[in-house]
């Protein structure tokens, strides 16, 4: 049977530099909105959109926190404005990790919002949501908001200031509380770990951390100025870790993306640890001490065909979702699961978590590492071995229009060409103005060449 082409459901979540500056045509993607922050995602549409999270989600104890972008201060600020104007009361938890945002929320059921653009670079910013109890807005939800958000343009602004009452320390510390706690009284003394934060949310957080639970760490990218979150490092640029753990003779290194919430690892050798690896090193590791319920995992279309094969070894079900965290949790709470993640890193441990957490899956790989007794580039080996996957991208000077069936004839001829030798994924991204191609098949060069002959054949249907 021939594989599915996969042209995925996503769009591309903001607006155009091109806006009038009111904000309208920024809308929720795969997480949240993003948009330019010098162009698109004003104070005036942060505001609107703290207006109408609070209105749809409650107002009373609403939680924003952000990540280290320079245009943080005034949107999160903003947001509580917002906030104010629905007639809510808000905290403030500055610069914290996605995932400890979405804890505090969990902990007090209380609905919140992070100002961040993730693994964007630092000119972008954005808004997600949290619902009351942590989890991230189902589509309805997001509906709501959405709509609630656009009929917001007509509405008078909200007051000039509004009163918030700064949470920042108590919310840090019950994090890194929790995390610490979650491998049960365990540590990680006797590791030595190179820590890459991205110049983002967890650049004091990662190593605090993991010092606490004594691993002796060196830090790598964790002085943020505004402008450097995830420049050329973090997880989506892992480069300069890999040359960093060779260096230092490290046991580990992990990075993380801007606002904390995946990590991907480097084992001793410098070779990359993703996702996909991690979710086999800590599925087995679970199943083996019986802590893994339920009949299997969740990992999205993108996961590589290696990671299926090794589970379904061990006899563990491998649950396929659409890209995003928010599936695989959908998907894990349906089927009452613990562990699901995707290949760049977002890890989702659902017994100890409402999303995903690139400081917990850190610690939780490294306690792994270090009960198995083995270096990471064994354990990670004989979790699962890769099939050749290559990732290419077309970017767009906009959003398009019909983006879905434009991509459809390109992806369907490719996957004819790689019947019964591997698998073709294409899709528009929901985070930014890109289309996102993966190819696996048994060699390398062929996969790579398929890849960069659908780019080529996308771009000039694009053009």
């Amino acid at each position: 049977m021939p594989p599915e082409p996969g042209v995925g459901a996503d769009a591309w979540g903001s607006g155009s530099a091109g806006d009038d500056g009111d904000g309208v045509a920024l809308r929720f993607g795969t997480d949240g909105v993003r948009g330019d922050a010098r162009a698109d995602l004003t104070a005036e549409a942060a505001e609107r959109l703290g207006r109408a999270g609070a209105e749809v989600l409650g107002g009373q104890g609403f939680a924003v926190g952000r990540d280290t972008r320079a245009s943080g201060p005034a949107l999160a600020e903003a947001v509580h404005r917002g906030v104010a104007a629905a007639g809510g009361s808000s905290v403030d938890l500055g610069v914290l990790p996605t995932p400890a945002v979405a804890r505090w929320c969990a902990d007090r059921s209380a609905a919140g919002a992070v100002v961040s653009a993730s693994h964007n670079p630092w000119f972008d910013n954005g808004v997600k949501f949290f619902a009351p109890g942590g989890l991230k807005l189902d589509d309805a939800a997001q509906a709501r908001v959405q709509a609630r958000f656009e009929a917001a343009v007509a509405d008078a602004g909200g007051p000039a200031s509004a009163a918030v009452r700064s949470e920042a320390e108590a919310a840090r510390q019950g994090h890194l509380d929790a995390v610490a706690a979650s491998i049960g009284g365990r540590d990680l003394a006797g590791l030595s770990v190179v820590v890459d934060g991205a110049n983002g949310a967890a650049s004091a957080v990662g190593p605090e951390c993991l010092r606490r639970l004594g691993a002796s760490v060196w830090e790598l990218n964790t002085s943020p100025d505004g402008r450097n979150i995830n420049q050329g490092c973090g997880s989506t640029h892992p480069e300069g870790l890999q040359a960093a753990v060779v260096e230092s003779d490290a046991d580990a290194g992990v990075a993380f993306d801007g606002d904390a919430d995946r990590v991907v690892a480097v084992d001793g050798a410098g070779s990359l640890v993703d996702g996909d690896q991690i979710i086999a090193v800590c599925a087995l590791d679970r199943r083996r001490r019986g802590a893994l319920p339920g009949p299997g995992v969740v990992v999205t279309v993108m996961a590589n065909g290696g990671l299926r094969s090794a589970l379904a070894a061990e006899g563990i079900e491998v649950i396929e979702t659409a890209v995003g965290d928010r599936r695989v949790l959908e998907a894990l709470d349906r089927r009452g699961l613990a562990l699901g993640g995707e290949q760049s890193g977002h890890v989702i441990f659902r017994d100890l978590a409402t999303t995903g957490d690139g400081l917990l899956t850190a610690v939780q790989l490294l306690d792994a590492l270090k009960r198995s007794g083995r270096d990471l580039a064994s354990l990670a080996a004989a979790a699962m071995t890769r099939r050749p996957q290559v990732l290419a991208e077309v970017r767009l000077d906009a959003p398009v229009g019909g983006l879905e069936a434009r991509l459809a004839p390109a992806a369907a001829a490719a996957a004819e060409r790689l019947v019964g030798a591997g698998r073709v994924l294409v899709r528009p991204s929901g985070t930014e103005p890109v289309v996102r191609i993966m190819v696996e098949a048994d060699d390398h060069a062929a996969a790579r060449a398929e890849a960069d002959r659908l780019a080529s054949e996308i771009a000039a249907a694009l053009s």
